[in-house]
């Protein structure tokens, strides 16, 4: 197995938590790549760790399809579903959508410019072909909706959805043209700024949905 750079030792505290995290971003980011073996005993000590807290972080992978175990064979990284991933977008799109109901009569002049400068980071990431700070920087732009909300089951829902998606994040971002999402969020701003709130909605779910089609098609 390739040396990662995501997979590495850690320190003794919430060992199965670690490993879990640093896994899921390994397959996020592609790093372990769809279809490709994993072994307990190789990961186990690239963590610096015994195989109970690996299993258990694979175990849980599985759990949200990212991994692929059956009796007698090796677990393999699960291939990317394009079907699937379309069918995630469109609930991930209706979450956000509400979240973004839930949040927007209560957003203050602090959370526009959180948006604002989230968005200029993600319009220099793009430019600098940087796809971690672009998603870094759109999941900052729409957390403001998500924590504003003030339901957790949204994002709870959300978190278990999104790595799917972000893998084919990763696959696409080359082909991919981001100005679409710098000019969606400039949008959903001007709208939230001048209390429209429906269209605000709107706008946050259709800029969901079109992102699925762009990496879809």
């Amino acid at each position: 197995m390739k040396s990662h750079t995501t997979i590495k030792s850690l320190g003794r505290q919430s060992l199965s938590d670690q490993v879990y995290e640093g896994l899921k971003l390994a397959v996020i980011s592609l790093e372990l790549s769809p279809g490709q073996k994993v072994r307990d005993a190789e990961l186990a000590e690239q963590f610096n760790v015994s195989r109970t807290p690996v299993r258990e972080a694979l175990k849980r992978l599985e759990d949200e399809g990212l991994v692929i175990s059956t009796p007698g064979s090796l677990t393999r990284i699960s291939e990317i579903n394009t079907e699937e991933v379309k069918q995630t977008f469109v609930v991930a799109a209706d979450l956000h959508a509400l979240a973004a109901k839930l949040a927007v009569p209560s957003l203050k002049n602090d959370d526009y410019r959180s948006m604002e400068d989230a968005n200029k980071h993600l319009k220099m990431a793009l430019i600098q072909k940087d796809i971690t700070a672009a998603i870094e920087a759109d999941d900052a732009f729409h957390n403001v909706f998500l924590q504003a909300s003030g339901n957790s089951e949204i994002i709870n829902v959300l978190n278990r959805l999104l790595p799917k998606l972000r893998r084919l994040e990763y696959l696409k971002f080359d082909s991919f043209n981001g100005e679409h999402s710098v000019k969606d969020h400039e949008n959903i701003i001007q709208a939230g700024k001048a209390k429209q709130h429906k269209q605000v909605v709107a706008l946050i779910e259709q800029n969901w949905l079109s992102l699925g089609d762009q990496l879809i098609e």
